[in-house]
């Protein structure tokens, strides 16, 4: 907790596009914090970045920001590669932290940053959360409070494209394991979302995958470069309460894309329209869906960086997205993963090791 007339001095690790449209804006937005220093993948892209902004400063590596005395608060815009091993400087040199999401590369790393942040409960530690959802999350989660649809038997998650399809299309940074980790498509940010509305998460997971063009150009100088994760991946789930998790995910799907959640219970089912951005509902056994009202008070929104900034000077809790949280999205992740390179072993969700 801050002194609110205390100005808070933020460091960015990681100018990337997200960064540029939504967290600089974000925090350049709210009085009394000061965007003091940036640190990009070079020094050019840094200057870029800093002057595009009004950055006064630039630092020479990611080190550089998060050992700088006048600095209270680390964004750590990076790919996932880098967000553990900034994080966890970060909070040991004094300094809150928000990270991009994915949270890491994989379980043991988000459960090191887990752990780094229970050394330092002064500090404030928060992923940023999956977005799509945000407006409809109060809804959602009242309905099922209140069990209008029943006991749940099926949580549906489809989100397909089309970027894969050619074999000549260079590869993106999320196919790489080096830099993305075991994080594969979009699965980690609409699973996210699920476990936010259920607050659970299944027992074990059987997942297929497939790589159907492993090599592709280099997304950073064109030399070909191996393909780790999977241009798809379907995954099926059980819970304890008997519901299932089914999941598809595909990056090699021409034509119209789907992406859309559904909760099919034993009174009704709902559908979260993410490329309509509309929520529908429709009773047992009929096949007609009717609009859910989504009132404009319910309508959180993007408020990413003030909520990161109100937690540091209130003390509130963070709840989007939390590194208790991160670390539970990330056993489900990797419990995919590992069942994938099984060839489709069922793999448990492990509970964390560490706290929380």
């Amino acid at each position: 907790m801050t002194d609110r007339n205390q100005t808070i001095r933020i460091g960015i690790i990681g100018a990337g596009a997200n960064t540029r449209l939504m967290h600089l804006p974000g925090f350049q937005a709210i009085e009394g914090v000061s965007v003091d220093v940036v640190c990009n993948r070079s020094e050019a892209t840094s200057r870029k970045a800093a002057e595009a902004f009004g950055i006064p400063r630039i630092a020479k590596d990611w080190k550089a920001v998060v050992g700088d005395p006048s600095i209270d608060a680390v964004m750590v815009g990076t790919w996932p590669y880098l967000h553990a091993e900034a994080t966890v400087a970060a909070l040991e040199s004094g300094k809150h932290v928000l990270t991009e999401a994915r949270m890491a590369r994989d379980l043991a790393e988000a459960e090191a940053m887990l752990e780094a942040s229970v050394r330092h409960p002064e500090l404030v530690t928060q992923i940023v959360p999956a977005p799509m959802s945000l407006d409809f999350d109060a809804v959602v989660q009242d309905l099922l409070t209140r069990k209008t649809l029943g006991d749940i038997r099926e949580v549906c998650v489809t989100h397909t494209g089309a970027q894969f399809v050619r074999s000549d299309t260079p590869a993106t940074w999320r196919q790489s394991i080096e830099l993305s980790g075991c994080n594969m498509l979009t699965m980690g940010i609409y699973y996210e979302i699920v476990r936010r509305w259920l607050g659970t998460d299944p027992e074990s997971v059987i997942a297929s995958g497939a790589v159907f063009t492993p090599t592709r150009p280099g997304f950073l100088d064109g030399s070909p470069e191996s393909i780790g994760i999977p241009d798809s991946v379907t995954i099926l789930g059980h819970y304890a309460e008997g519901a299932r998790f089914i999941g598809h995910f595909s990056g090699v799907e021409s034509g119209r894309p789907r992406n859309e959640i559904r909760l099919n219970g034993s009174k009704g089912s709902l559908r979260v329209d993410f490329a309509a951005k509309e929520l529908f509902r429709a009773e047992a056994g009929v096949a007609e869906e009717r609009p859910v009202d989504v009132p404009v008070a319910s309508r959180r929104g993007w408020r990413v960086e003030a909520d990161f900034v109100d937690s540091i000077r209130t003390g509130a809790p963070v709840r989007l997205t939390s590194f208790a949280d991160g670390v539970r999205y990330m056993a489900f992740t990797e419990a995919v993963f590992k069942s994938v390179e099984a060839g489709g072993v069922a793999q448990s969700v492990s509970p964390p090791s560490g706290p929380g």
